[in-house]
């Protein structure tokens, strides 16, 4: 799991990182040029975004539903505590349908973002799923419609200018 830390974005880096999400093809050259600054800064820049662990990568965002997976769901896993998470995840990595998983506080130990090619293709999956020793119970939750998509530009605006960071 990654440490957390208080890295600090300025305008620049917001305007940086929403130009490379939403032109991700775009050269370091022509990012310079139309953010007005030297080809350097903007090479810093991105390295030091990069290393800190802001910017993840710069592949391409695949879109599930367009290669075949047009059902999502999202699935609450109780597991057994003896044996642990990490044979539970590394179970849950070899199933390509399984796009997340995250530990989770409440009644359910893990929560995992799945995708099917169709509701008994989900059954596949979710039996898949469940198949592990380590896994003793699964609860799902079928999305119908995605009314906001995973986005991270609001938050990084909403960072560069400072806002909900806890007084000093």
């Amino acid at each position: 799991m990654t440490a957390v830390q208080d890295v600090q974005l300025d305008e620049l880096d917001a305007r940086l990182i929403e130009l490379f999400a939403e032109e991700p093809r775009i050269g370091v050259l022509e990012c310079s040029r139309r953010l007005g600054v030297a080809r350097g800064t903007v090479q810093a820049r991105l390295d030091k975004l990069v290393d800190r662990g802001v910017i993840g990568g710069f592949g391409p965002d695949i879109s599930p539903a367009a290669i075949g997976f047009a059902v999502t769901s999202f699935v609450t896993l109780e597991i057994s505590q003896r044996l642990g998470h990490d044979p539970v995840t590394a179970h849950l990595a070899a199933i390509p349908e399984v796009l997340e998983a995250h530990t989770i506080t409440g009644s359910s130990d893990l929560l995992c973002r799945i995708v099917a090619r169709s509701n008994a293709d989900l059954q596949r999956v979710i039996d898949q799923i469940v198949a592990y020793e380590g896994i003793r119970r699964a609860s799902t939750i079928i999305a119908l419609a995605q009314q906001i998509p995973y986005r991270t530009l609001p938050l990084v605006r909403s960072a560069a200018r400072g806002e909900g960071r806890a007084p000093s």
